[in-house]
Formats: structure tokens, C-alpha cells, sequence
């Protein structure tokens, strides 16, 4: 991956629906150059998908609470990491370090909704507690941060 993959994947972060025309002329290169290297950017799992940023509260979607997971001894990681993903409640899962093994970002459309969630998340096996924090008010999420993005890392491309 060299500089001009490092600022098409900047451009893409910022515009997933940008043409490759666009992203050639904001580079610097051909819209069929561009192509040859998202294909190519693709293949490798540098880019691995697009989607659309939804509101979620025009979807039902207004309760967001982040609730951390603290397993049981003999808890497998990956074994709740397999069941935690069946939850469609579960928007993301973060392995953190510290006492908890997990947090998970978990968005319902109502108080009454978290509360069955978060029963059904302790009914888990190797669940041995969470903890949850309800989000009153979302000031930024999912911004694409392209920090460095546009430069090589250090000690080369």
C-alpha cells in the first residue's frame, strides 16, 4: 500500500458513494487507475465493505447504551463473542482490557427493550455481569478518522 492507496482509502472514508472519477481527480489519477486500485484494495481486505450511515432514531432506534461483560472463569472468548453476535440488539462488540472482557454497543427502541436485552445478555453462558450506561445524547459517531491516512507510516510506504 503506498500514498495514493492511503489517499483513496481517505476519500472512500469520507465518501463511500464518490465515483472513480472523483476519487481520480481528488488523487490525482485516472478514474480506470483508481478502479485497478480499489479492486485491488478490496482483494487484499484493506476496504471490506459500504454501507449506509442511518439515523437511528427515525428507525425506532432511540435507546443506545454501551454494556460492558464480564465473563465467568471458564468463560471462552470467543465462544461469547459467538453468542453475543447473535443478538440483533448488538451493534458492536470491543474485546477491552480490564475487568471486563467485552463492551458492546447494544441500540433498542425503548428503555423496556434494554431491560429485556439485558436479560437476555446475562442469561448468556460465561456471563457472569455486566455493566451498563445508557447514552443520553450522541455528539459525533462513526466520523472516519483519517488520521495519517494520507501519509505513509513511519519508516516507509
Amino acid at each position: 500500500m503506498d500514498a495514493l492507496d492511503r489517499k483513496i482509502i481517505a476519500a472512500l472514508r469520507l465518501n463511500g458513494r464518490a465515483t472513480y472519477a472523483e476519487l481520480g481527480r481528488t488523487v490525482g489519477l485516472s478514474a480506470s487507475s483508481v478502479h485497478e486500485r480499489v479492486g485491488k484494495l478490496e482483494s487484499a481486505g484493506v476496504i471490506t465493505g459500504y454501507h449506509a450511515v442511518v439515523n437511528p432514531s427515525t428507525v425506532g432506534l432511540g435507546v443506545t447504551a454501551l454494556v460492558g461483560i464480564q465473563p465467568t472463569d471458564v468463560a471462552e472468548n470467543d465462544d461469547l463473542a459467538e453468542a453475543l453476535s447473535e443478538l440483533p440488539e448488538v451493534e458492536s462488540c470491543y474485546a477491552v482490557a480490564g475487568d471486563e472482557a467485552f463492551v458492546v454497543k447494544v441500540r433498542v427502541g425503548t428503555v423496556d427493550d434494554l431491560e429485556r436485552t439485558l436479560g437476555r445478555l446475562r442469561r448468556i453462558g460465561g456471563v457472569a455481569r455486566t455493566r451498563t450506561t445508557v447514552v443520553l445524547s450522541t455528539r459525533f459517531e462513526g466520523r472516519p478518522n483519517n488520521n495519517g491516512l494520507d501519509e505513509p507510516p513511519e519508516g516507509g510506504a
